[in-house]
């Protein structure tokens, strides 16, 4: 069947999908590129029992062998959220003992708190929490928006992926736990973000919004991460949740009744700020919305029917109730008039590429990991 593009309005027929990724194709029965990618990439992450077993008893003693000096073994980043606290679950199921790292840019829920604290004291684990400079993450944030560009929680992801390799590099641990994972975050259009490691742009930007200095803001640049996660070199990434028969709803389960565990009501909502953008600034000044995904790899995982996801997605993605008294709090806290950022809502988005980009830089690592079979090992 041969896929094409339409310039008027399509959406999948299999999964909730639609033209607002602007990169979506559908073959000839409206099936979109999404869920055939679902398809040819299913058969590597669906392994039986005894596989996943298998290669996570593996990941464990690869883990174990290469401790080090260190009394943790690996670091794992918690946010409080359902995928890297079942991560800390699977951890601490298999003997190991992370340090678990919490990244602190002030916009965190008291749920999402409550949620890293039940977890630690459980499993027993200690808690390093990483709290960022303020004035500095503030600027850093209101610079991406007066940009208009599309991910401004670049600027959160970025900082986080720094500050977990210059911990792991400060206590010799070579290891990073991580929640990444095929099952629930396939289906994510690339024109929906940008590459978190590209510091070229994250400081362009900044250099043309910004007004502060940045003195203290964790960086890691294209370089260092693609040779540590891709090539092996350094700290070293560990997807436990992409060996294991992964489902969400399963996963929400295990950790209300492991840990009291409460859920905040949308992926990555544990943060105050991500909910304001995913569910007001990304659907009204981007027509991206990002429950799509999000339903679509549920869909694809069997865990939701489509019909429950369009009925979801009738609904709008922020409560009303809540949205005027959240939009007051998130414009006071990053010293936005109303009138300033109506603006900047009604500014034409801006692509990132507009800006200065290391893309030339990671083309180039990406054919040498390729050439020399680099992280496939």
């Amino acid at each position: 069947m041969k896929d094409h593009k339409n310039s008027m309005y399509q959406q999948c027929v299999r999964c909730v999908m639609d033209t607002s990724d602007k990169d979506i194709s559908f073959d000839g029965d409206f099936v979109c590129s999404h869920c055939h990618n679902f398809d040819t990439l299913l058969p590597t992450f669906l392994l039986s029992k005894a596989e996943s077993d298998s290669r996570l008893q593996a990941l464990v003693s690869e883990v174990r062998k290469n401790k080090g000096k260190s009394k943790y073994d690996s670091i794992l980043g918690l946010s409080g959220g359902i995928d890297s606290s079942y991560v800390a679950l699977l951890a601490a199921n298999y003997g190991l003992n992370p340090l678990v790292v919490h990244f602190d840019n002030g916009w965190n829920s008291e749920i999402a708190v409550s949620n890293i604290h039940k977890i630690v004291n459980k499993l027993g684990f200690d808690l390093h929490t990483s709290v960022i400079d303020w004035e500095e993450f503030r600027d850093i944030q209101r610079a991406f928006i007066k940009a208009s560009v599309v991910d401004i929680e670049m600027v959160t992801d970025h900082a986080i992926f720094a500050s977990m390799f210059n911990i792991a590099r400060k206590h010799g641990i070579k290891y990073i736990l991580s929640g990444t994972n095929f099952f629930t975050e396939h289906t994510m259009p690339k024109s929906w973000y940008w590459r978190k490691q590209d510091l070229v742009n994250l400081r362009d930007i900044h250099s043309q919004y910004g007004q502060l200095k940045l003195k203290s803001y964790p960086m890691l640049g294209t370089l260092r991460f693609q040779a540590a996660r891709k090539m092996g070199w350094g700290q070293r990434y560990i997807e436990m949740l992409n060996v294991i028969p992964y489902r969400r709803e399963d996963a929400l389960e295990v950790l209300k009744r492991e840990f009291d565990w409460r859920y905040y009501g949308g992926k990555h909502y544990e943060s105050v700020f991500t909910k304001f953008y995913q569910a007001y600034v990304l659907p009204e000044k981007f027509g991206i919305d990002k429950r799509r995904a999000h339903f679509s790899d549920l869909i694809h995982n069997g865990e939701m029917k489509r019909s429950a996801a369009l009925e979801l997605l009738a609904n709008p993605p922020y409560d009303p109730s809540e949205l005027s008294s959240d939009r007051a709090y998130v414009l006071k806290k990053l010293g936005f008039s109303q009138s300033e950022f109506d603006k900047i809502m009604r500014d034409a988005p801006v692509l990132h590429s507009e800006f200065k980009t290391d893309q030339r830089l990671f083309d180039v690592l990406v054919w040498i990991r390729d050439k020399f079979n680099f992280g496939n090992g």
